[in-house]
């Protein structure tokens, strides 16, 4: 994979944070927080605390970005950070996880009383739905490759997996997704 200006920007900026250059740091954070808030949200689902795990995520980057060997896996390591972070609060969530039930439950109640999206809301729906019934592994792995384009041995890096394993969860989670949309349609 070629490194883009971006690519070597961000390196830059990490080598001037591991120098305590507390701008390079401000930098970092406005390039970055965009990407990891998407990768919080994606990954947990709950919007109401993606910034609590982006800012608890942000708190271990700065925390130990002194250790990180190679400016060039900020992407991957960070990456790494917030999935982590995110399983976290999956782990504290288990508990209210029949809550998150009865509201998806009441949502497909208030679209089924008659009210019709437009075909786009339609799609939509369809996908998030088939997503829902995606573990969050799968949810993760498709949004890690498709959404933030990572190639698979950065997945791999990132999820601490062989590149074999991703590519099979990969397809598993394509099959899937497909499974439940072809379900859905008339």
């Amino acid at each position: 994979m070629s490194r883009t200006p971006d690519d070597i920007h961000d390196e830059l900026l990490v080598l001037k944070c591991q120098e305590s250059d507390r701008d390079a740091l401000r930098s970092l954070i406005q390039r970055w927080h965009p990407r990891l808030s998407r990768l919080a949200w994606r990954l947990s689902g709950q919007r109401e605390q993606t910034q609590d795990i982006v800012q608890d995520a942000w708190l271990a980057i700065v925390r130990t970005i002194g250790r990180l060997d190679d400016p060039a896996r900020f992407r991957t390591w960070a990456y790494r950070i917030v999935a982590n972070k995110c399983a976290d609060g999956l782990r504290r969530r288990v508990v209210q996880r029949r809550g998150v039930d009865e509201i998806r439950h009441a949502a497909k109640a208030k679209r089924s009383d008659g009210l019709r999206a437009d075909r786009i809301g339609d799609e939509t729906d369809a996908l998030r739905n088939a997503l829902s019934k995606l573990t969050d592994e799968q949810r993760a792995i498709l949004s890690l490759h498709y959404l933030d384009e990572l190639q698979l041995s950065d997945i791999a890096r990132l999820l601490n997996l062989p590149v074999g394993t991703v590519k099979s969860r990969l397809h598993s989670a394509r099959s899937r997704m497909r499974e439940v949309l072809e379900r859905k349609r008339p």
